[in-house]
């Protein structure tokens, strides 16, 4: 599982020689056994990335480069004719960095990009379209917990609480009976106690960001009252399901099914409030301009970004300030600045690196009217009381 630590550390590499480099294999449909396209477009790829970096006038310490870019092209190599898996891999020697990720077979595409910084933005769309989920199965004595992400599902832990077994007799006049009956159902309530609090502990400790729940319709109602409100703030739903006879298959589909109905209804309602917030002149922000100030003044929680956006601008090499205008030195200060072919990539990582949540956008003609690009804000510094005054 891709954690926020892991999206963190790739966003803080810098190459202060452009020599960051960034893979991603998606296998296609091949039309032969020999795969040999495969090999081709590999070739290619490499070919054009370090034509283009020497282009930008980027030479020293080539030698790393060409080591990073070799090993990338041994392991693709060996990714050909595999089609139930794509890969990731960010390198750097000059950082003395090498990190590989399996992912499913969902990238749009097989690129590679070299730059002072890793190329994420594909691995945070792919991320955000299978989100860190955590799937409990519960009947009354048993509890399997699931951790599922980008396509797959893996069992991380199990509870096992025995119920008292029903004695022969029912003892004088059954009064021990109701006493049974009342044993096992407290035994019960206890069980679900447990794996609420298993389940909030691992909440707590930012191991999942959605909750789905399996059980038998009946005992629902059993299960309820003992999750947290931050549990229940995190459910997508609950599904008919039993430890010992429910597959991790049906498991899979079921959660996937929810999650894209949670996670469209969500997108729809934060697009809608955005663009709401931005006519009011309140908490919202759309357009390059006006999300690239309020990153930069770190007044963004959530940032939306369009599938269709694509700009160009300049960051500066010193100070990180990103301009929309394609200038040779930084408006804040003064120092040289870079072009950013594109500044999608660049806010993502600027995100990342501000703790800002990321949502993408697909097929939204309303968003594609206001450019593709807008933020859901925490507060806005200009109408701050003091900055008020101050004006």
């Amino acid at each position: 599982m891709i954690s926020r630590d892991t999206l963190r550390q790739l966003a803080e590499i810098e190459s202060k020689s452009g020599h960051a480099v960034s893979f991603f294999y998606q296998p296609p449909a091949p039309r032969d056994k020999s795969h040999r396209e495969e090999h081709i477009l590999l070739k290619d790829l490499i070919r054009e990335a370090t034509d283009s970096h020497e282009k930008r006038g980027h030479r020293d310490h080539d030698h790393g480069l060409r080591s990073d870019l070799e090993r990338i092209a041994s392991v693709g190599n060996q990714l050909r004719g595999n089609g139930a898996h794509s890969k990731a891999i960010f390198a750097c020697s000059e950082n003395n960095f090498w990190r590989e990720f399996n992912l499913p077979a969902q990238l749009p595409e097989t690129r590679l990009e070299v730059n002072s910084h890793f190329h994420l933005k594909p691995l945070v769309e792919l991320l955000s379209k299978s989100p860190r989920t955590c799937v409990a199965v519960i009947d009354r004595e048993h509890a399997l917990i699931f951790e599922s992400s980008l396509g797959e599902l893996s069992e991380s832990e199990k509870i096992v609480n025995p119920l008292p077994r029903r004695v022969r007799s029912d003892g004088f006049k059954g009064y021990d009976a109701g006493h049974n009956e009342r044993h096992v159902e407290n035994e019960a309530m206890r069980h679900f106690k447990e794996v609420a609090d298993r389940l909030l502990a691992r909440f707590e400790a930012g191991h999942f960001d959605y909750l789905a729940i399996g059980c038998r319709d009946e005992i629902w109602s059993e299960i309820s009252p003992h999750l947290h409100s931050y549990l229940t703030q995190r459910l997508v739903g609950r599904f008919a399901a039993d430890p010992a006879a429910t597959s991790q298959q049906e498991i899979l589909q079921h959660v996937e099914r929810m999650i894209a109905e949670r996670e469209e209804n969500d997108r729809q309602a934060l697009t809608r409030e955005v663009l709401g917030e931005a006519q009011r002149d309140a908490l919202g922000a759309i357009g390059l301009r006006n999300v690239l100030r309020s990153l930069e003044k770190g007044e963004v929680q959530v940032l939306l970004l369009g599938s269709k956006f694509s700009a160009q601008a300049s960051e500066c090499t010193n100070c990180g300030h990103m301009d929309t205008r394609v200038a040779k030195t930084c408006g804040v200060c003064g120092k040289e600045t870079v072009e950013v072919r594109e500044i999608g990539d660049a806010l993502v990582r600027q995100a990342i690196l501000r703790g800002v949540s990321i949502v993408f956008i697909h097929d939204d003609p309303e968003f594609d009217r206001v450019g593709n690009v807008g933020a859901l804000l925490r507060f806005r510094s200009d109408q701050n009381t003091a900055e008020k005054m101050a004006g």
